[in-house]
């Protein structure tokens, strides 16, 4: 249609709201909006954001793509909502998730209280067939075909629609596994299959099963919700020719992927919505001028935490999800419960604790007004006066008084009174959320004060000033639209792909032509991907539409039980080369371990897993500035009573965030309010606002009598 608008919406459904953000690709204008999230059908509210989306930006608009970042998968394991699941493994080897692993959480002194988990498969719902290969993928035995037959008709007559399949070795050659999987359609069509060798192509038994049976586990629900949405947007028909646009989902290692291909490997998704929001976090900040910094999503279930160097999120192999290991490469994330909605009780032991339970969307804190009674940490900030009695702009007012009613209710329990409880609650959030940052800092040697703090999400810089005080970062900053910054980011991600293969090698004893074969392969299934889903060469103007890949290798010394990862260069690899990246490795093992064994020649360096991660490039989005009329008197929208650290400042100046120019101040007791979220700014500190948008908090000396807000 001539004239007509086309625009790529990024939306990112969390446990309360599900956050949109469409990027005008002609004029790059931006914008964003959120809508109540629907946790008994995801996929509703969805299609609620992309039609309230569409309405702000009225006719005629087209949608180019849509980008989504879920949490469906990471729910399903949760909430234990995947259905009965069947393992199948290799003779002699049904034991494997009982052995496991002797880590203990926490270190030995946990290992008196720690109860091992319930296992994701129960003992009588593991199968084993004959065959064997060795670590080289050589086979020893064939693959019993007639036993195999037997368990795929033993899980029919038991309703087990749900099977994954892990055989010994077979990260080194697929065959047994393949033709496995052959038997099971046959015997058992009804049946969802999932095998190690498509999972996670990596060596380490208990790990691989363990993935391959998460990937199992949510693929029945993933696909259905993935597909469903599929259907609903061909039916609304918002693609530029009435058609459905295209349909990407997020993926934990910072990339996206069609949906279609998604459904085939749905473990890829389990942490897409907080990926999302470190790499939008990072990109913002990143051109605010900080490439170390926090990154703390708070959201009304859950708060996410990470760390960027160098303006990249971490990634690693060594997850988990919930209670089970998972070594797909996720972007390094901590997720603790506590967010806008976590409740406030009272534990067994008569203490106060805010948290993990939450409220959600349904029915929500009290002041919601849709039947939660129990007390939240949204109710606290409301009974203090520290967020306004509505939100969304208006769209969506708070009861005020029944957030009070719910924190004296609790007060009363305790001997305290409303704003002592509500204090209680907001300092134990802060506390938690604090704990969670020190997790992924000083227990990894990094100290916090060589970072600045990115907080975003919808209740992100809520406890902003506290974490301040707690931590002692470098400073903090609260970059534009904080409360949409995770769908943001899904406007932001390239289209990524990871590959992997297993080559155990001593440095000394490597075969740089063997290895170079096993890079080209697995380079050839990126590039093959990639070219399908319409990327090729050096793409257009900034690399838009191209395709990269990229190489890298695991290696440690020898003996070691774990890896580092280094870069492969590009070039064909040879003895020199191979040189390079082992010195590579001891660098990268000083930087992470504070030591290396460069100089000892007794100490071999041994290779272990090859990468490719093919890399399709889009455009990203810039973040819409502010343009206020002019200092902070200009954007003050009127004053209300808010209690800070147990005092109540009465006439509290309150200022509208997108009225604030760049370059305004604002000292604290203040509240900066905006269309989703809102940043309390406790006596003491400074907000000034950046260049693009973002705005800087800083813990200072109180001003003069005589000075004011400019």
């Amino acid at each position: 249609m001539a004239g007509q608008r086309r625009v790529r919406i990024g939306i990112d459904t969390g446990g309360t709201f599900t956050d949109v953000v469409a990027l005008d690709e002609d004029t790059g204008e931006l914008l964003a909006t959120k809508t109540p999230s629907t946790p008994a059908d995801p996929s509703a509210g969805f299609m609620n954001g992309v039609a309230k989306v569409l309405d702000l930006l009225g006719p005629p608009t087209a949608v180019s793509a849509l980008c989504h970042g879920t949490t469906v998968a990471t729910n399903l394991l949760l909430e234990g909502r995947t259905g009965p699941l069947g393992f199948i493994t290799t003779e002699g080897y049904e034991f494997i998730l009982e052995i496991a692993r002797q880590a203990v959480p926490d270190g030995y002194g946990n290992s008196y209280f720690w109860v091992k988990p319930d296992r994701i498969v129960p003992a009588d719902l593991v199968r084993t067939v004959g065959g064997r290969l060795d670590h080289t993928g050589a086979e020893i035995r064939p693959l019993d075909e007639g036993q195999a037959a037997a368990a795929a008709r033993w899980f029919r007559d038991r309703g087990v629609d749900t099977i994954g399949v892990c055989l010994l070795h077979s990260y080194a050659d697929p065959a047994h596994e393949r033709r496995l999987r052959e038997v099971l359609r046959a015997e058992h069509p009804g049946a969802t299959v999932s095998i190690s060798s498509d999972v996670l192509r990596e060596y380490r038994e208990y790990e691989r099963s363990m993935t391959t049976l998460v990937d199992a586990a949510v693929k029945p629900g993933v696909t259905r919700y993935i597909r469903g949405i599929g259907a609903r947007l061909a039916e609304a028909g918002a693609g530029p020719g009435g058609e459905r646009p295209p349909f990407l989902v997020m993926k934990s290692n910072g990339g996206v992927l069609s949906a279609d291909e998604v459904v085939h490997q749905p473990i890829s998704t389990v942490m897409s919505g907080p990926a999302a929001g470190a790499l939008g976090a990072a990109l913002l900040a990143g051109r605010a001028g900080y490439d170390r910094v926090l990154t703390l999503d708070g959201g009304g279930t859950s708060t996410d935490v990470s760390v960027v160097l160098d303006g990249e999120p971490g990634l690693t192999t060594e997850g988990s999800v919930g209670r089970y290991p998972s070594k797909i490469p996720m972007i390094d994330v901590v997720t603790v419960g506590a967010g806008g909605g976590s409740i406030a009780r009272i534990s067994p032991e008569g203490a106060l604790k805010v948290g993990p339970a939450s409220a959600g969307a349904e029915p929500g804190p009290a002041c919601y007004g849709r039947g939660g009674a129990e007390p939240t940490v949204t109710d606290a900030h409301a009974a203090l006066g520290r967020i306004p009695p509505h939100l969304l702009g208006g769209e969506m007012p708070l009861d005020v008084t029944a957030a009070e009613a719910a924190v004296a209710a609790l007060g009363d329990k305790l001997g305290m009174d409303a704003a002592e409880t509500a204090e209680g609650i907001l300092r134990i959030s802060a506390w938690n959320q604090a704990n969670a940052l020190r997790q992924v800092t000083v227990q990894r040697g990094l100290d916090v004060r060589d970072f600045h703090l990115v907080a975003f999400g919808g209740s992100g810089s809520l406890l902003l000033c506290p974490l301040l005080d707690i931590l002692g970062p470098a400073g903090a900053f609260v970059p534009p639209d904080p409360a949409n910054v995770s769908a943001f980011g899904l406007l932001s991600v390239d289209v990524r792909n990871d590959y992997v293969r297993t080559r155990v090698a001593r440095h000394a004893d490597l075969d740089p032509g063997a290895a170079e074969a096993v890079f080209a392969e697995l380079a050839g299934e990126a590039a093959e991907v990639l070219r399908a889903e319409g990327f090729a060469g050096e793409g257009g103007p900034g690399g838009v539409g191209g395709l990269r890949l990229e190489r890298s290798a695991d290696l440690r010394y020898f003996g070691q039980a774990y890896e580092v990862r280094v870069p492969v260069p590009a070039d064909p690899l040879d003895a020199a080369a191979a040189d390079a990246v082992a010195d590579a490795f001891h660098a990268a093992h000083r930087d992470l371990y504070g030591y290396d064994l460069r100089d000892n020649p007794e100490q071999q360096v041994e290779w272990v897993n090859l990468r490719v991660t093919g890399i399709g490039r889009i455009r990203r989005p810039e973040p819409r500035g502010l343009a206020g009329p002019g200092g902070a008197r200009d954007a003050r929208t009127g004053v209300r009573d808010v209690c800070f650290d147990g005092a109540v400042h009465r006439g509290t100046p309150v200022y509208f965030r997108d009225a604030l120019a760049p370059g305004s101040t604002v000292r604290g007791p203040a509240v900066i309010e905006e269309y989703a979220s809102t940043l309390p700014l406790h006596p003491g500190f400074t907000a000034r606002v950046h260049p693009d948008g973002g705005i800087a908090v800083t813990a200072e000396p109180a001003p003069a009598a005589e000075e004011v807000q400019r």
